[in-house]
Parts: C-alpha cells; sequence; structure tokens
C-alpha cells in the first residue's frame, strides 16, 4: 500500500472501512433509492447515444459521494464516471501519487431508468495502480459485497468464494452488451460461441462481477476498460478466488492502456480458457439451432 495508507493502524484501517460502506448506503439512500421508479423524463439525459444514460441519480450521488469520501482519508481524491465524462482530465489522479476513490454512483444506468433492480453502487480505493478495497452495493435486492486486498470478499458478511468449474459444466460468459461493442470486438465475442461455452450480454458489469465472485458465472469478458465499472469487480473476484486477465496475459491496469477484450473468471484455467477462444484467429462454426 501507499505510504499514506501504510501508516494507518489496524484499527484505523479497519474504521476507515466501516466508515466508508456507511457513506456509500448513505449517498445511495439520499440520492438514489427515493428515485428508484420515481424519476421523470426531465431527469435522465442522454451522453454518448441513447443506450448511453445518466439521471439526476448518478449525478447527485457522485457529487454527495465526492464531498465524504475525502474526509475519511486526507490526500485522498476522486475519481467518478460523471466528473469524466465532463472533464476527461479528471481520470489523470488514476496515475498520480494520492490514494483514489474510484465511484461508479449507479452501475447499470438503464436497468435503474426502466426501474429493474440490477443496478449498483461501486466504490474502490486505490493508490499507485493497486486496487486496496471495495464496496459492490446493489441496494434494491439489499446486497453489498465488500473486498479488501488480501483481506478476502464478503456478501452481507459471509465470506464469497468463486469455487471452480466442473468438469463438462457449461460455461456462461457475460459480455459486453453489443449496443457499446466495436466490430472487433463482436468478432472477439463470437469466438465464444463454440459447445459447451454460453456467451450473453452483461446487465450491470458491478453485479456480473459479483456473480463471479459468487461461484453463479463463469466468466466475464469486456471490451471496455473505464475504470469506476471494473476496479471494485475485480478486485472482488481476486480476493474470492477468481483470476483475471487482458488479451496479451498482462495483469488490467486501472489507468488504461490494457489490450482488450480481458476475462475475469472464476479460475485460472477458465480465464485462460475464455482467453484462448477470443485470440484464436478463426472465427467457429455457427451452433446449429438448439445447440449448446
Amino acid at each position: 500500500m501507499g505510504h499514506m495508507i501504510e501508516n494507518l493502524s489496524a484499527e484505523d484501517w479497519t474504521k476507515l472501512l466501516a466508515a466508508t460502506e456507511q457513506a456509500v448506503r448513505e449517498a445511495v439512500a439520499a440520492e438514489v433509492m427515493p428515485r428508484f421508479r420515481q424519476l421523470a423524463s426531465h431527469e435522465i439525459d442522454e451522453k454518448s447515444g441513447p443506450h448511453d444514460l445518466v439521471t439526476i441519480a448518478d449525478r447527485l450521488a457522485e457529487e454527495r459521494l465526492t464531498a465524504s469520501l475525502p474526509g475519511l482519508l486526507p490526500g485522498s481524491v476522486v475519481v467518478g464516471e460523471e466528473a469524466v465524462s465532463a472533464d476527461a482530465g479528471v481520470l489523470d489522479a488514476l496515475s498520480g501519487t494520492d490514494p483514489v476513490w474510484i465511484v461508479d454512483p449507479v452501475d447499470g444506468t438503464r436497468q435503474f431508468v426502466h426501474g429493474d433492480p440490477g443496478f449498483s453502487t461501486l466504490v474502490t480505493l486505490a493508490h499507485g495502480g493497486e486496487l486496496l478495497a471495495s464496496w459492490t452495493y446493489a441496494p434494491a435486492t439489499e446486497r453489498m459485497a465488500v473486498a479488501v486486498r488480501g483481506g478476502g470478499a464478503r456478501l452481507n458478511g459471509r465470506t464469497l468464494r468463486c469455487g471452480t468449474t466442473v468438469p463438462g459444466e457449461v460455461l456462461e460468459i457475460a459480455t459486453s452488451h453489443p449496443d457499446f461493442t466495436s466490430l472487433e470486438e463482436d468478432r472477439s465475442f463470437a469466438r465464444l460461441v463454440v459447445d459447451g461455452v454460453v456467451p450473453r450480454p452483461c446487465g450491470s458489469a458491478g453485479l456480473e462481477y459479483l456473480h463471479v465472485a459468487q461461484g453463479s458465472l463463469g466468466a466475464v469478458a469486456f471490451g471496455w476498460e473505464n475504470a469506476w465499472d471494473h476496479a471494485a469487480g475485480l478486485l472482488l473476484v481476486a480476493e474470492a478466488g477468481g483470476a483475471s486477465a487482458t488479451l496479451t496475459g498482462e495483469p488490467f491496469r486501472i489507468a488504461g492502456g490494457n489490450a482488450l477484450p480481458f476475462t475475469a473468471a472464476r479460475d485460472e484455467a477458465t480465464a485462460q480458457r475464455v482467453l484462448e477462444l477470443m485470440r484464436s484467429s478463426e472465427l467457429p462454426r455457427k451452433r446449429e439451432q438448439g445447440g449448446a
């Protein structure tokens, strides 16, 4: 850990983790849940296109977390999705020397807008490119997953373990939603369509990582690298015993510049299988209707 955090005693570190969880819960209770299934049309905007939405809940929850989190760790800064949308220079903090809070106020905004409970709030504490702790909060289903570097992962206080893939088990993979993929990414994901593998479009990235950490999903494979979408989940999967890597086999870098797509999976063997399929030079034969 960075020197600013190394100086924390074990007691202070425990207090910081608890205070962060409380700050996340309070922001969501104040700004997100009162607007769930209550949004007016003027409270929803498009960013890059009709599938890339932002709401007043996203903006106000991020503002609240940006105000509260640095006070928990003096000298820390916040990189939030909506702040980066307004000023890309905010991303520079990911490569800086200060501890960074990486915030996605509403991950799965499309689901949130449509009244679907499959959304989450993601917060990660990082320093020097290392992920130190993360919080994945799904308020509509009352789930809080917390991961601590070297300290394991828990869901509502219970230990999370990815488990291992059973031989012969069908491998389900959540991939980047086709609304957000390029032709090159589409080709990589098309290579996953082989016997024994079932790729499907992802929902909230944060919750898909949680499914991997729980062992209910074999892997995720994504073609974009926004830190706020992936930091919390990557640490959660790692601390639950899973594995991740970019297309070249290198660790994912939260500051960007990764070889894409990348995967996070229940175990190392599954991660390597997904990468090998996405690297393959030829597209597989189209499966017969009704095939595996």
